[in-house]
């Protein structure tokens, strides 16, 4: 019960606290920390150039749609109003009036009145209103009138005070503050009949509208000009006005009536619908007190506030319905209904009739989507569906979140996707007779069907399913056709309609249904045409919506030809509910969700973006033409230059040095820095979501850096001459004290290497004759080994035969003790292995030397080698060897062939030389 009272309560609260929004124009609002000026604007004009003029106290203002500039006169005194006459800009200010021009990307001021005494010292004179009137310039104060015709000023003074003066019908009414209104004639003036009511009150405009003319006062309202004098302007909006203080007014086109008031900002009053929209503080604009109205050449207003500035696009295709309260919410999704509209945000669903909004009751909470069907409009929210027709709200069902309801394509059923799947409506007169796809309890967002008894739907996350089912919507078969497509990246899929056809957008990419291969294939028309699309929301048959790079493109299809219109960014910059674009098509309109409220754009939107662009390009704070020069590591600023405030604002884009990328210019200016030196070009296109169209260029030079200058390679040149002369100098008497210490250097080395060669060569014939001394001792012990081992066998063997001789008679029998003592004496083979080792380490390195120089020499042919060096003689060799004398010679022979010595070469000699 606490519960409900709670709901109630808030219910009633919202219903009687909001307030009612019309459908408004698109407002851009300017404060002083944009243009860095004064506070009020006193008066606003286009200038020939398409840039906006500004009187704003102590300055002149211009904007150009890029950048802001501010100037002051030469006696810093408060331009009170402007007016434009060709390329000069006239000025009114304290005891002074001008023109301004533009030279070379400044204002420049030239003063009419200098040195003219036409201010008497005791004057307080203000120029507050400049005119043309027959050929010359008026210049109105408080008091007086100045009437300059290009060379000569004349001065009319009133004898009274006076507001402003006024030009209607070739003649000029001069408003004075308390004696009424006067008709104006050369030097004299009159009171016009009938015209007594104006006394004691200020008229701020008279304006001719469809032959009548309209004199609007501060606080008496509007009257209307007829023969027997005037009459109030019967309408209940003119008692409004007596109240809000009027200010300004002026008829614009399409029929209506716009009006500055002091404290209740701006009115503007359709004659056709006789209908009015406020715009004020409570909506878009940011101060209630309008002091002046200007048009561009778009015809829209700009507002001159007593504290900032206001662009009113009043002639763009698109109204806005602003909630700056936050109470609605952000809206999901918009209806019309009869005189007002059906709005679900995500505080509830709203019902906004004959300017009065109502929360629908128990629809508190979020709120997804309106869809109308005949008479009905089916609603999904978060607690279920509700169905609104006639002012009567009755809930459907109870299934959580429905996103979106869609028509199928080949009957009149319907198909919701819900949080926990796909709802079905085969009778759309029997709501509350509902079925739902079995096998698919997913949270499902987008639902389509163009074959029967199969429909489409993708999930809310990742994913897309191709459901089956019979005729009574059972389900027969659930594929993921992505997985089966081989799509990794299929999360938040979007489904679109369009002719009948489906085509679903996968990460930027299109794709249809092949039933033959039952995959998914890319489409070849929309890929071609749609790149880079997030999101898609069709309007009807022939039109639809796409989101790409975040701009909003309204799309007419025509046969397979596609015609693209951008809806300029400014109008949604912030406030698109990402993938919950939805669209309410009405009658020539449609309707489009925003986050702070809706857009209204006409069906029929053609935005001819303009092509005709200007460039001004500013370095170092000067303006450069095309093809100049400017210095290096300096900064160029190019302001690509409209001169549309509206809808028809191009998108730009540039391109530098034929760069394959193409850089969206964002607010109308390129900033270049960290240029190479060369010269570069800077290329301007205009997009319209298709292709590129060029529509200007620029260019210019780098100058080389100071670095590199003429001067600074001479400069270079001559010091690394000097440098070079000083290195040759330094290094010449570098070489020549190098030469010298090289020749002491050569000398000392030569004598060192000269006593090192001498001790060497003592060292070598020392170590040589070393070497020869132990050959020859090798030798001579080799041989005194033989000859001792030879002498004491003999020795011994002499012996044992005399005593032999001397003990034995017999003579047979000392013949056989004879050679018995003769074989004993002999050397047994020990002593021979024995003599033989030692003879072989003695003459080694001889014998290793013999055998790598000859190595098929047998043992035994070294034996000989080594007793040939001893220089033994073949007698002597014979018993060593175990040979006879004639073996001995015989075997030197072949030792001789296998030496290959020839005959005259000396044996023993050639040897000792191995």
């Amino acid at each position: 019960m606490k519960s409900i009272l709670l709901k109630l309560l808030f219910f009633f609260f919202i219903a009687s606290h909001i307030q009612a929004q019309e459908l408004l124009p698109f407002v851009e609002n300017y404060n002083k920390s944009d243009y860095q000026g004064d506070n009020q604007i006193w008066n606003v004009a286009q200038g020939k150039d398409n840039a906006m003029y500004f009187a704003n106290n102590h300055y002149l203002l211009r904007y150009d749609g890029v950048m802001w500039e501010k100037y002051t006169l030469p006696n810093k005194t408060i331009i009170r109003s402007i007016m434009i006459e060709g390329d000069k800009i006239y000025s009114g200010s304290y005891k002074e009036f001008g023109y301004w021009y533009r030279k070379e990307g400044k204002m420049h001021y030239v003063s009419i009145t200098k040195n003219l005494r036409l201010f008497d010292e005791k004057d307080n004179e203000e120029i507050w209103k400049i005119f043309r009137f027959n050929g010359s310039i008026y210049f109105q104060s408080f008091n007086d009138v100045f009437i300059y015709n290009g060379k000569h000023i004349q001065k009319i003074k009133f004898p009274f005070l006076i507001s402003y003066c006024f030009v209607v019908d070739n003649s000029v009414y001069v408003a004075s503050v308390e004696k009424g209104l006067f008709k104006m004639d050369c030097s004299k003036i009159t009171n016009p009949k009938g015209w007594n009511v104006l006394k004691k009150t200020v008229v701020h405009a008279i304006e001719k509208y469809q032959n009548k003319t309209y004199i609007f006062t501060q606080k008496k309202g509007i009257f209307i000009v007829e023969k027997e004098g005037l009459r109030t302007w019967n309408h209940p909006l003119n008692e409004t006005l007596k109240d809000a203080t009027i200010n300004v007014a002026k008829f614009i086109k399409n029929n209506k009536l716009v009006i500055g008031t002091g404290n209740r900002g701006l009115f503007i009053y359709d004659f056709n619908t006789d209908s009015y929209k406020n715009i004020d503080r409570n909506n878009v604009l940011k101060n209630n007190s309008v002091l002046s109205i200007g048009f561009d050449k778009e015809n829209d207003l700009w507002l001159g506030l007593d504290n900032g500035i206001t662009h009113v696009e009043v002639n763009s295709p698109i109204s806005f319905f602003y909630d700056n309260s936050g109470i609605l919410g952000s809206v999901y999704s918009v209806a019309a209904i009869d005189k007002g509209y059906l709005i679900a945000s995500n505080h509830g669903v709203f019902e906004f009739v004959s300017g009065k909004f109502k929360m629908l009751p128990n629809t508190q909470g979020q709120a997804w989507n309106i869809t109308k069907i005949n008479n009905k409009y089916i609603i999904g929210h978060n607690d279920g569906t509700f169905c609104y027709e006639n002012g009567t709200l009755v809930k459907i069902n109870n299934i959580s979140g429905g996103w979106n309801l869609s028509k199928s394509i080949i009957n009149n059923t319907y198909f919701q996707s819900t949080y926990s799947g796909v709802l079905v409506y085969d009778d759309i007169s029997k709501l509350t007779q509902y079925k739902i796809i079995k096998d698919l309890s997913k949270p499902i967002k987008y639902v389509a069907q163009n074959k029967k008894n199969e429909i489409w739907a993708a999930d809310n996350y990742r994913g897309l399913y191709r459901v089956q089912f019979d005729d009574h919507f059972n389900t027969k078969k659930v594929e993921n056709i992505t997985q089966q497509s081989k799509i990794k990246n299929d999360f938040g899929i979007k489904i679109f309609e369009f002719r009948k056809e489906i085509l679903f957008l996968i990460n930027n990419l299109w794709y249809t249904y092949n039933s033959i291969t039952n995959n998914l294939e890319e489409n070849e028309l929309f890929n071609s045409n749609f790149k880079n699309i997030t999101d898609v929301v069709a309007i009807d048959n022939d039109h639809f919506v796409v989101l790409q790079n975040g701009i909003l493109y309204h799309i007419y299809a025509t046969g397979n030809k596609f015609i693209w219109n951008i809806i300029q960014e400014k109008y949604y910059k912030g406030t698109l509910i990402n993938d919950n674009l939805r669209i309410f098509k009405t009658q020539n309109h449609y309707l489009l969700n925003l986050d702070d409220g809706f857009i209204s754009l006409q069906l029929k939107y053609e935005n001819k973006q303009n092509s005709n662009v200007k460039i001004e390009a500013f370095n170092g704070g000067d303006l450069i033409i095309d093809d100049s020069k400017i210095k290096y590591n300096t900064e160029l600023r190019i302001n690509v230059i409209s001169g549309i405030y509206g809808a028809s604002k191009p998108n730009l884009f540039y391109k530098l040095n034929k760069s394959k990328e193409y850089i969206q210019i964002s607010n109308g200016q390129v900033v270049l820095n960290n240029l190479n030196s060369g010269n570069h070009s800077i290329v301007i296109y205009k997009h319209d979501g298709a292709s590129y169209e060029k529509v200007s260029g620029f260019e210019f030079k780098v100058a080389e850096p100071w670095y590199f200058s003429i001067w600074m390679v001479m400069l270079y040149m001559l010091i690394i001459g000097a440098v070079l002369f000083f290195y040759y100098k330094w290094n010449k008497l570098r070489y020549m004290q190098k030469l010298k210490l090289q020749a002491e250097e050569l000398k000392h080395q030569r004598e060192i290497l000269e006593m090192e060669l001498k001790a060497e060569n003592e060292l070598n014939v020392q170590e040589y004759q070393k070497h020869i001394l132990e050959l020859e001792l090798q030798t001579k012990s080799s041989e005194v080994a033989g000859k001792s081992l030879s002498i004491a066998k003999q020795s011994e063997m002499i012996e044992n035969i005399q005593s032999i001789l001397d003990s034995e008679k017999d003579f047979n029998k000392l013949k056989s003790e004879i050679r018995k003592a003769i074989k004993i004496n002999e050397v047994n083979k020990h002593e021979w292995e024995i003599f033989e080792t030692n003879l072989n380490q003695i003459h080694n390195e001889f014998i290793i030397n013999l055998s790598k120089k000859f190595p098929s020499l047998t043992p035994k042919d070294i034996k000989l080698c080594v007793y040939l060096k001893m220089n033994l003689s073949s007698k002597e060799i014979a018993p060593m060897m175990n040979i006879s004398f004639r073996g001995v010679e015989l075997h030197r022979y072949r030792l001789r062939k296998k030496l290959n010595l020839s005959q005259e070469e000396n044996l023993s000699k050639f040897l000792l030389s191995v």
